[in-house]
């Protein structure tokens, strides 16, 4: 199919007023980063200690929403036209969702984040580290952040390829139960919350994971810039990646997919075969795996309402704002992606590709470390409590591993693909929703997506330089969660009654399910 350029229609309030944020925000960090990080801090203390039950509520009820729908009958339902083929293969398919879904930030986390959980005094309430340091990895980055893209993707997906709406926008989602409040001021207002989330999203990831690269690269040559300014060379880097990437449309966001997961999955068979820890992680993950099944309920409602550790306010609570935030680029391009397949091929494809994938790295990486951390061959813990840094800690478990500079190498590559294909599919959203309409079949015009190109990297430039610590670019994702949380609830009660309303009246749709 042909693709136009849509050079007109541009809603400029959309577009022009995250600039405007951006750059105050930027300018604030910038001048006053102490100030600002408080401010931020307490903001997020009081969204996430004293409403945190709002987030995992909706958590949960988004994945229990998930399975029902992909099991009932709106499963049959064919994002396309009745009887219509995938446009793209199950591995191309699932290879651009993995990646545009989840960043680097995997690799950073899946390296370090059992970590994080040892030193937890939550962890001794638990358990033993061994018992419960694997497990929350697996919790975390699995069945619920997944259900909250997937529910979206198939409300977007159901919303442009069946319905063919020509207004890429989350307002436009909540048509169904909004009318024509969709059109007024109530719309706007959503569209510019999905935006502000679409930023800060942006600005977590890029702020807590490009610190390893410059790390991975200063360790490689030896060099002892600040890590700030090699942080910046790498999101430039980064930035031009992505940006050629996207100028080429889909053809370039898919190959770079490609490339990505298979420097991604031969990093995990390396580790797992030559690390000399295979049986450990096997054991280990598998156990992990199963005590994370038999207590997610546990895991999904736990408040701790003394504050004994605070540990869902820390973590969990943190996790699933960032999947909120995450849920305005992702879901649009998984649902772009999507046509042709089924909604219950879509979920459950999704979970299969997509928590299969993250499961594997979480097990893989994380327990290579820990398993030399548990039988006495090094000591990572120790490590990390001696300097606080987390990116020479795992610089120092690459190290252990056999052809350390090579796995090095192979690690940052990895990362700036994982990053590349990430922010294709968010700057071609955010390029989207600077239009009023955009038909089927048209792409932003190629000056709108070199601005959301640069625009993506202002703000994790600008914490940077503010030295932002862990907790503060957590408090980003959680303050811009908080009321994009009610629009993600919206968008999914509109696409069951609009979905309802499409199975009772269409007869192309009874005539797909007798197939």
């Amino acid at each position: 199919m042909h693709i136009q350029r849509e050079q007109g229609k541009i809603d400029w309030m959309i577009t022009s007023v995250p600039l405007v944020i951006v750059i105050t925000l930027c300018v604030l960090f910038f001048v006053v980063p102490e100030q600002s990080n408080e401010v931020l801090r307490q903001i997020r203390c009081f969204l996430g200690d004293t409403f945190g039950e709002y987030y995992l509520i909706i958590g949960l009820g988004i994945f229990i929403l998930s399975l029902y729908i992909g099991g009932s009958n709106y499963g049959n339902i064919v994002l396309g036209e009745p009887g219509e083929k995938p446009k793209y293969s199950f591995f191309a398919w699932g290879s651009m969702m993995f990646t545009c879904g989840l960043a680097a930030d995997i690799l950073f986390y899946s390296f370090s984040e059992w970590v994080m959980y040892a030193i937890d005094p939550h962890l001794a309430e638990m358990g033993s580290v061994q018992d419960w340091a694997g497990v929350y990895p697996l919790f975390h980055w699995s069945f619920i952040p997944w259900g909250f893209y997937l529910v979206l993707a198939v409300a977007f997906g159901f919303m442009l390829h069946v319905r063919k709406k020509n207004r890429q926008k989350y307002s436009e989602a909540c048509r169904p139960i909004l009318g024509k409040y969709t059109d007024g001021l109530i719309g706007r207002f959503i569209d510019l919350l999905a935006v502000f989330a679409l930023l800060a999203g942006t600005a977590t990831t890029f702020s807590v994971a490009t610190p390893l690269m410059a790390t991975i690269i200063g360790d490689f040559f030896g060099v002892s810039i600040n890590r700030t300014v090699i942080d910046i060379i790498i999101l430039l880097i980064t930035c031009a990646v992505y940006t050629g990437s996207l100028l080429h449309g889909f053809t370039g966001i898919s190959k770079l997919a490609n490339i990505c997961i298979y420097m991604f999955y031969g990093l995990i068979v390396f580790i797992l075969l030559f690390g000399g820890e295979t049986r450990y992680i096997s054991e280990t993950g598998f156990s992990s795996f199963g005590r994370m099944i038999q207590n997610f309920i546990v895991l999904s409602t736990f408040t701790d309402p003394l504050r004994t550790s605070s540990f869902p306010q820390n973590w969990t609570i943190y996790y699933w704002a960032y999947w909120m935030v995450w849920c305005v680029a992702a879901p649009f391009f998984i649902g772009s992606i999507s046509q042709g397949r089924t909604i219950r091929q879509t979920i459950f494809g999704g979970y299969l590709f997509g928590v299969g994938s993250t499961l594997i790295s979480f097990i893989v990486l994380g327990n290579y470390s820990m398993g030399m951390q548990m039988t006495g061959k090094a000591d990572f813990i120790a490590q990390y409590l001696a300097n606080g840094d987390l990116y020479e800690m795992i610089v120092g478990i690459i190290r252990t591993l056999p052809y350390a500079p090579i796995v090095m190498v192979v690690v940052l590559l990895t990362m700036i693909a994982f990053y590349a294909t990430s922010f294709d599919s968010i700057a071609l959203t955010a390029s989207c929703y600077s239009y009023y309409r955009l038909d089927e079949g048209k792409q932003p015009n190629k000056g709108i997506q070199l601005m959301w190109c640069i625009l993506l990297i202002l703000l994790p430039i600008a914490l940077l330089f503010s030295e932002s610590s862990m907790a503060n670019l957590q408090s980003v994702s959680i303050v811009a969660a908080f009321p994009i949380g009610v629009v993600i609830v919206m968008i999914a009660v509109s696409f069951m009654k609009d979905a309802k309303k499409y199975m009772e009246n269409d007869n192309g749709f009874r005539g797909a399910g007798k197939r």
